[in-house]
C-alpha cells in the first residue's frame, strides 16, 4: 500500500513509525512533515490545508489510504474532499469533526444524551457571559468554543483570572474566531485520564488508557500547554472506572452522533475526570491526542494499517485488536519560553546516542545539515519497560543524551500513577 498522512507533528511520527512496522506498507508520504519524519518517509511541501493540490498528489501517486492527523483540516473538511475525488481517508468528515471543532455543540450534545460532564453554559455576547460569571465561584474553566491549539482553555482559580481570560477570548480576541463564543463551566476535581477509540458509527474499540500532562511545570504548575508528558497504562484508576467510561462516555457518543446524523469515522479521543460522583467528560477531540498517541501506539500488537483499512471500508465490527502489557512513557522537551513566545533554529544534539527509546519529533527541520528546533514542543522521548516506573526510567536516562539550548522539559511524568500505587 501506498499512504499519504497529512500533519507535522509528534503524532504524525508516531502513525508513520508504526505504519512502518507492517510489511503490508510500501510508500509514505508526509504532508508536510518535519525533519525526523523525513527520515522514514518521504515529506511532501504542502500545507494540510491545500486539499486540492494534496487530492492531486494522492491521484498522480496512487496513493490506496490518507490519514488525516490534526483536527483543523478534519473540521475544515479533509476527508470530505479526500473522498469526494475517490480517496480513501482515515478521520471523520467535516460533519462529524465538529465534536471537537465546536465545545458548545459537544457539551450540548453530552447534555442531551445524557452523558456526564461538568455544568456548562454557553455564550456569544460578551455581557451576558460575564453577567453569569459573576454570579459563579471560583474555581472556573472558561472555553473558546472553537479550535485554539489546545491552549484556548482557562482554569481560572480567582474571580479575576476567569474576567481576564472571558475578556481575552470575547472581546480582545486572543484566539480570533474561536473566541467568538465560549463556555464557562464548573471546575472538575479528580484523576485525569484519556480514552481513545477506534470508532465507525456506533461500533467502538477502546485503545489502552494513557494519562498526560498539561501544565508547562512539574507538580502540574503553571500555563497549561499541548502536553508535556505521557504514560500509558494509567494503574492506579482501576479497570471497572476505565470500563465505566467506556459504556457511560464513548459508545453513547458514538451513539449520539449516528442519532444526530453525523455518523463518525476514525478516532474519537475522550478526556475524562475521575471525579467523586463517577466519570466526568472534560472533552471530545476528533482524532489521535498528542502525546497520548506516542505512548499508545507503541502497545499496540496489532497492525495499525489493518485498523485504518476496517474504519474506512465500514469492517471495525470484525476486528479484535491486542495490546502489549509493557508500560509506555513519553517525556516532551520543549523550547525556552513555550508555552509563550519561544525561539526556533537552535541545533540538536545527542539524538543519535538515544538507544533504549524512540524519539518522536514535533517541531524539527532541517538546516542544511543540522538538526534544529522549529516549534514549542520538540521532541517526545517514549521508552517502554516492563512496569510503568522501568519505562520511566529508561526515558528519563534516555533523554540524558540530547540537548538543545533553553531545552526544558517536565521531571514528574508518570509521578502520579507510581506515588499512588505505593
Amino acid at each position: 500500500m501506498n499512504v499519504l498522512v497529512i500533519g507535522r507533528g509528534g503524532r504524525e511520527h508516531t502513525i508513520i513509525w508504526s505504519l512502518k512496522k507492517s510489511a503490508k506498507v510500501n510508500q509514505v508520504y508526509c504532508a508536510p512533515g518535519n525533519a525526523g519524519i523525513s527520515q522514514m518517509a518521504t515529506c511532501i511541501p504542502y500545507d494540510e490545508l491545500q486539499f486540492d493540490a494534496l487530492c492531486k498528489f494522492a491521484k498522480e501517486n496512487a496513493i490506496d489510504l490518507v490519514i488525516v492527523g490534526p483536527e483543523e483540516p478534519l473540521f475544515r473538511g479533509a476527508v470530505d474532499a479526500f473522498e469526494a475525488a475517490g480517496i480513501p481517508a482515515f478521520g471523520p468528515n467535516k460533519d462529524a469533526a465538529i465534536i471537537e471543532g465546536s465545545k458548545a455543540f459537544s457539551k450540548s450534545l453530552m447534555k442531551k444524551y445524557d452523558i456526564p460532564t461538568a455544568q456548562f453554559a454557553a455564550f456569544t455576547e460578551y455581557e451576558a457571559a460575564l453577567d453569569y460569571l459573576h454570579k459563579q465561584k471560583a474555581p472556573i474553566v472558561i472555553k473558546a468554543d472553537g479550535l485554539a491549539a489546545g491552549k484556548g482553555v482557562t482554569v481560572a482559580q480567582t474571580m479575576e483570572e476567569a474576567e481576564e481570560a472571558l475578556k481575552q477570548m470575547m472581546v480582545e480576541k486572543s484566539f480570533g474566531e474561536a473566541g467568538n463564543e465560549v463556555v464557562i463551566e464548573e471546575c472538575l476535581f479528580g484523576q485525569e485520564m484519556s480514552i481513545l477509540a477506534f470508532v465507525d458509527g456506533e461500533t467502538v474499540r477502546p485503545m489502552v488508557p494513557s494519562q498526560d500532562h498539561k501544565p508547562i511545570f512539574d507538580g502540574d504548575k503553571g500555563p497549561n500547554t499541548g502536553g508535556m508528558g505521557t504514560y500509558s497504562p494509567v494503574p492506579h484508576i482501576g479497570q471497572d472506572v476505565v470500563d465505566e467510561a467506556i459504556q457511560k462516555v464513548l459508545i453513547p457518543a458514538a451513539k449520539a452522533m449516528v442519532a444526530e446524523g453525523r455518523h463518525f469515522k476514525g478516532v474519537l479521543y475522550a478526556g475524562l475526570m475521575m471525579t467523586e460522583s463517577g466519570v466526568k467528560t472534560i472533552e471530545f477531540n476528533c482524532r489521535f491526542g498528542d502525546p497520548e498517541t506516542q505512548v499508545v501506539l507503541p502497545r499496540l500488537e496489532s497492525e495499525l494499517v489493518d485498523v485504518f483499512q476496517a474504519v474506512v471500508e465500514g469492517t471495525l465490527h470484525e476486528v479484535e485488536m491486542k495490546w502489549s502489557e509493557d508500560a509506555a512513557v513519553c517525556v516532551v522537551l520543549a523550547s525556552e519560553g513555550y508555552p509563550g513566545a519561544y525561539p526556533k533554529g537552535k541545533h540538536i544534539k545527542g539524538l543519535d546516542n538515544v538507544k533504549d527509546a524512540v524519539v518522536f519529533h514535533a517541531g524539527t527541520k532541517w538546516n542544511e545539515e543540522q538538526m534544529t528546533t522549529a516549534g514549542g514542543r520538540v521532541l517526545g522521548v517514549t521508552a517502554k519497560g516492563a512496569t510503568l516506573a522501568e519505562a520511566q526510567q529508561n526515558a528519563y536516562k534516555s533523554l540524558e543524551h540530547i540537548h538543545f539550548d533553553g531545552m526544558q522539559f517536565r521531571k514528574d511524568i508518570a509521578d502520579k500513577a507510581l506515588l499512588a500505587l505505593k
